[in-house]
C-alpha cells in the first residue's frame, strides 16, 4: 500500500502507511483511512445448481465468481444485490426473496491497492433456469453448475472459497 506518498492536504512527500488501514502525514497531521468496503455476493440457485459468472477483467480474470459487487453510498446491501444482478445479468429480482447467509472478510486488489472488504453473502432461489445476454466488458460467460461439481479452486476470491466450503456441507 505504499502507492500513496504525497499528502493530499499539504502536498509534501511525507505520507506514512501504518500497515493496516491508515495513512498519516507527520508534517500537517492529516489522516486518511482505508476503511473496510461493503460488497455483496449472490448465490442464484435453482434446485441443486448455481449460476456463476466468469470474470472478463482483473482482478482474477477468467475465474468463476458470484454475481455481486460493491455497495454504493446511501444504498442498502439488498439494494446492491438488486442493482448488481440487473447490471451484470439483466435480471430484476424481488429483494424480499433474498436470504442473507453470512459475511466474510476479503481482500480485493485493484491497481496495486488492497481494498479490505466485508463480503455479504445472499441466496436467491429461482423457479427455473434462465440464460442471459451478457455485458462482455465485465463477464465473459455465465454457467449453471451442479453444486456437486463445483471446484473451489475455480473461484476467484478467497471469501467465496471459504463460503462454499461451509455452504456445500449444509446442503
Amino acid at each position: 500500500m505504499k502507492i500513496l506518498k504525497y499528502c493530499p492536504n499539504c502536498g509534501k512527500e511525507s505520507l506514512n502507511w501504518d500497515g493496516e488501514k491508515k495513512w498519516s502525514c507527520p508534517e500537517c497531521g492529516f489522516s486518511l483511512y482505508n476503511n473496510v468496503a461493503g460488497a455483496v455476493a449472490v448465490v442464484i440457485r435453482h434446485e441443486d445448481e448455481i449460476y456463476l459468472t466468469r470474470r472478463n477483467r482483473d482482478p482474477k480474470k477468467g475465474k468463476l465468481d458470484l454475481a455481486g459487487g460493491f455497495v454504493d453510498p446511501k444504498e442498502s446491501a439488498e439494494e446492491t444485490c438488486k442493482r448488481e444482478l440487473f447490471e451484470e445479468l439483466q435480471i430484476d429480482i424481488d429483494i424480499s426473496n433474498l436470504k442473507y447467509l453470512t459475511s466474510l472478510p476479503n481482500v480485493y486488489q485493484y491497481k496495486e491497492i488492497d481494498y479490505n472488504t466485508i463480503d455479504l453473502f445472499y441466496e436467491y432461489h429461482v423457479p427455473e433456469k434462465f440464460e442471459v445476454s451478457l455485458e462482455l466488458s465485465e463477464i465473459s460467460e455465465a454457467v449453471w453448475i451442479p453444486l456437486k461439481d463445483l471446484n473451489l479452486e475455480d473461484l476467484a476470491f478467497d471469501s467465496q472459497k471459504k463460503f462454499f466450503e461451509g455452504y456445500l456441507k449444509n446442503i
